[in-house]
């Protein structure tokens, strides 16, 4: 008995773990690249079963893979490759990609691996032993056919993107738009004091500053659409370098179409391979859309924060749901863990837009890019961690806040910025020495202009009404 099996390619022979689908290309990417200890996410890995289950339905209907080439397929056979290729897009053959994220830098280690799965698994859903040396299904005749790495793997990039933005992260984010504007609601009637540069402002109405942040989100969405569909151009068809060698004409509008049928997403054929092929500007793009949600995200989260801070020496405006004890030391401490959580995530997000903008702009020359498998591990990291992170910021946090309102009215009547509201009846600078001598001597300004008498008493009231000044006078 032996753990493992002879696997022979182009440069020889490999061993490989006998259990294994992949095959001899594999096997010598894993030995080349311990690196990280990262693998292509899963996403990824669904996308390129997603991928080559198109091409072969392509192949299939243009009878490329039943009528033409050395080895011809049976409709059986096809039905076979087509059934693993759907395993892999489903996940069920997770355990057999082990190449590191730092690889060749086209994804052809990865593509192949996909490629030799593909085969060994067809080969016994048709009834064939998977070990044997003729693969009857072949990785690079059969399952590749009319492709390469260099139009393939970008374009599983591409579908990967857009599907993880569609079904996970744009969920997340109206759900948080959803749980922000249901606040801005609730909490219209709720009086507080504006702050701008941290200092003292006039007053609005916390429903009015949370309809603020429901509109950031509102924004955040448009902005995932727009990452969604910056990445809807497909390179498949182009082979090696946009040329389309080895492939049919129809190839790439086909396969574009049968992934478009089977994500709900409206993927098209490139407008031009050569574009298509060597540049992925359109993942800078869709990454640039990432970092600004990122951001806004890190506004929101700190905003948050602060106005949660306390209990008696912060703010306190808005009491946040306690989720674990805050301090080894200090008894009692809680402190603003799911905001925290976010702004680290977020953080991270916005470093990786580096990373996908310098391999963008400086990342292959010519007809291909060298950095393909770190840019769809970046990318499809930053959408996760914005999805994951927006649902349990929703869940554990916007979801159960709370407002105080007596910290939120206890501090307007505070506020020197009150005196905003006399500049139409006293001028800016008699209001400026109101301000002045109001903080100097402890004062409020309402009681410091009815000391001195400076507007008769109904006048002040309506003046210093803190309601009105939460919208626009006539």
């Amino acid at each position: 008995m032996t753990d493992f099996r002879t696997e022979r390619d182009s440069m020889g022979e490999v061993q490989v773990p006998a259990d294994a689908y992949y095959g001899a290309q594999t096997q010598r990417a894993v030995d080349n690249f311990p690196i990280s200890g990262w693998q292509l996410p899963a996403s990824m890995i669904s996308a390129m079963g997603m991928v080559k289950f198109a091409c072969g339905v392509a192949n299939r209907d243009l009878k490329k893979l039943t009528e033409s080439g050395k080895n011809p397929l049976s409709s059986d056979q096809v039905d076979a490759m087509l059934q693993a290729a759907q395993e892999v897009a489903d996940g069920k053959l997770a355990a057999q990609f082990p190449i590191d994220v730092f690889q060749t830098g086209s994804g052809t280690s990865s593509n192949m691996n996909v490629n030799e799965v593909i085969s060994n698994r067809a080969i016994e859903i048709a009834g064939g032993d998977r070990t044997d040396e003729t693969k009857s299904i072949h990785p690079n005749d059969h399952v590749n056919m009319g492709q390469s790495t260099n139009d393939t793997f970008p374009t599983a990039i591409h579908v990967a993107t857009a599907v993880q933005i569609d079904t996970v992260l744009l969920p997340a984010l109206r759900r948080m738009h959803a749980s922000l504007s249901k606040k801005a609601a609730d909490w219209d009637k709720i009086i507080k004091i504006g702050r701008t540069h941290l200092m003292d402002a006039t007053p609005l109405r916390l429903g009015q500053e949370f309809s603020g942040f429901a509109r950031q989100l509102e924004l955040s969405i448009s902005r995932a659409e727009i990452a969604r569909d910056a990445v809807l151009e497909l390179p498949v068809g182009g082979t090696a370098v946009g040329s389309g060698i080895n492939t049919h004409p129809e190839f790439g509008a086909r396969v574009s179409a049968e992934l478009a049928k089977n994500t709900g997403i409206q993927f098209i054929d490139a407008v031009n391979h050569f574009e298509a092929n060597a540049q992925r500007d359109a993942l800078v793009q869709s990454h640039g859309e990432l970092k600004c949600i990122a951001q806004t995200l890190f506004n929101v989260a700190n905003n948050i924060r602060w106005l949660g801070s306390g209990p008696r020496c912060g703010f306190y405006e808005v009491k946040l749901p306690t989720r674990q004890p805050g301090s080894s030391i200090m008894p009692g401490k809680v402190n603003p863990v799911m905001c925290e959580s976010m702004m680290q995530l977020t953080a991270r997000v916005i470093g990786n837009d580096t990373a996908l903008t310098m391999a963008g702009a400086s990342g292959g020359n010519f007809q291909l890019n060298i950095m393909m498998p770190m840019m769809a591990h970046t990318i499809l990291e930053s959408i996760h961690l914005l999805a994951s992170g927006t649902e349990s910021f929703c869940e554990f946090c916007v979801d159960d806040m709370e407002p105080n309102e007596q910290a939120c009215e206890a501090a307007v009547e505070q506020s020197l910025s009150m005196c905003t509201s006399l500049n139409p009846l006293i001028g800016y600078e008699q209001a400026a020495k109101l301000a002045k001598e109001a903080f100097a001597s402890g004062q409020t300004i309402r009681e410091l202009c009815l000391e001195k008498k400076i507007l008769p008493e109904d006048t002040l009231t309506e003046a210093l009404d803190p309601w009105s000044m939460t919208e626009p006078q006539a």
